[in-house]
């Protein structure tokens, strides 16, 4: 699917510019010229994402059914709302390691790999990535269990979150260190 940047004749044609580009994916296609163009297929008309099974590494730590009160015109779950869960999946294995208040400092990576529909069950698989000083990191991984494929699993989201312990005044503070195991 191309757009114009005006109508008429001379129009610069706007699309995809394909895979392993290092700018923008959105490009001249005049600038490539003679290229096969793909085009732009929403999240919503891509149904044939691969089943896979889930990850036996990391564990699971919250599953949950979005509702139509989660959705958008599109009838798609708001990518807002899956963020929110990720983040309170993401927060299960540093409550562990923090003994304490603890806050969300980044979202190093957040990837929308398959819309989210209402009825799936989703979940959340979770497994630390590193242990700083004040910080910890952790890695997310959402499945979808679609409402009419009972089953079968498909990867939706995967993301890398930052929690940094605090104290009772908000200020960072040191994460205890875990018994030593002799």
């Amino acid at each position: 699917m191309a757009q114009s940047d005006r109508a008429g004749a001379g129009a610069v044609e706007w699309g995809w510019a394909g895979e392993g580009e290092a700018s923008s994916p959105l490009r001249r296609m005049e600038d490539n010229p003679g290229r096969n163009q793909s085009h732009i297929v929403p999240m919503s008309d891509n149904s044939s994402a691969p089943n896979v099974q889930l990850p036996t590494d990391k564990e699971l730590v919250l599953k949950v059914i979005p509702m139509p009160a989660d959705c958008n015109a599109n009838g798609d779950i708001f990518g807002g709302w899956v963020m929110a869960q990720v983040d309170l999946a993401g927060s299960v294995i540093p409550a562990r390691y923090t003994q304490g208040r603890m806050a969300t400092v980044a979202v190093n990576e957040f990837i929308f790999k398959q819309p989210v529909r209402i009825g799936d069950i989703l979940s959340f698989f979770s497994s630390l990535t590193r242990i700083g000083r004040t910080s910890i990191t952790v890695k997310v991984e959402v499945y979808a269990e679609r409402y009419h494929a009972q089953g079968q699993y498909i990867k939706v989201t995967e993301a890398s979150l930052t929690y940094v312990a605090i104290d009772d005044n908000g200020k960072p503070r040191e994460v205890p260190k875990p018994p030593s195991v002799t």
